[in-house]
């Protein structure tokens, strides 16, 4: 079953052992309330349906949900040294969309996300990374909006690891795939979204 670290914003913060359970592998998710499943049941949010794909493939990891309600970048590299108190094997970055709805600068968003992936390598090596590629609102201006998507795929070069170029890819702003706020998925938005997480997931647990 998923591990929850954190819940929202209005909740505490949930205590894990360091150690791992058993001899499975780990995959944490690193994210806000996209990750966290903002207002849907917590077995619906998709890190939970990427690991029912992880458990049908047959594949020994279970996935432990790092999400918090609210999180920005800088929030992230604060929460991240208390998150790799436990020892994990994949970790997937899913942060930068609060950054982008609030008009932070996105030198220092990327900058933030630098550090968090720079303090997971330090810390676990051997650890597969993936990055979560997002993108601002379109209110926000082109230029904008060009800068702060050029964040992801120069990092994920810099490090040399996959990327999921958009996270809400085909369901970002769609009413079929998003509860009233258009931001925050549904649970066929969250299906979704677990697809897309897979296609770059998967070759990373194949041993």
């Amino acid at each position: 079953m998923i591990l929850v670290l954190t819940g929202t914003l209005a909740g505490p913060i949930i205590a894990f052992a360091a150690e791992r359970d058993g001899q499975e592998g780990t995959i944490l998710f690193f994210g806000d309330s996209l990750t966290a499943g903002y207002d849907v049941n917590l077995q619906d949010a998709y890190p939970a349906v990427v690991e029912r794909k992880v458990r049908d493939r047959g594949f020994e990891f279970h996935v432990v949900n790092a999400g918090l309600s609210g999180e920005t970048t800088a929030g992230g590299l604060r929460r991240i040294d208390w998150i790799l108190r436990r020892e994990i094997d994949v970790f997937v970055l899913a942060l930068g969309g609060n950054d982008a709805l609030r008009g932070l600068d996105p030198r220092e968003a990327r900058t933030n996300l630098h550090g968090i992936l720079e303090k997971v390598r330090d810390r676990y090596p051997a650890a597969r990374l993936l990055l979560a590629g997002m993108k601002a609102p379109s209110n926000m201006g082109t230029d904008y909006a060009e800068a702060f998507a050029a964040i992801y795929p120069e990092l994920a070069e810099e490090f040399g690891i996959p990327l999921i170029p958009f996270l809400l890819e085909g369901v970002a702003a769609d009413p079929e795939y998003n509860l009233d706020d258009l931001i925050h998925p549904n649970e066929e938005g969250h299906r979704k979204i677990a697809q897309t997480v897979w296609k770059e997931l998967e070759p990373l647990l194949d041993p």
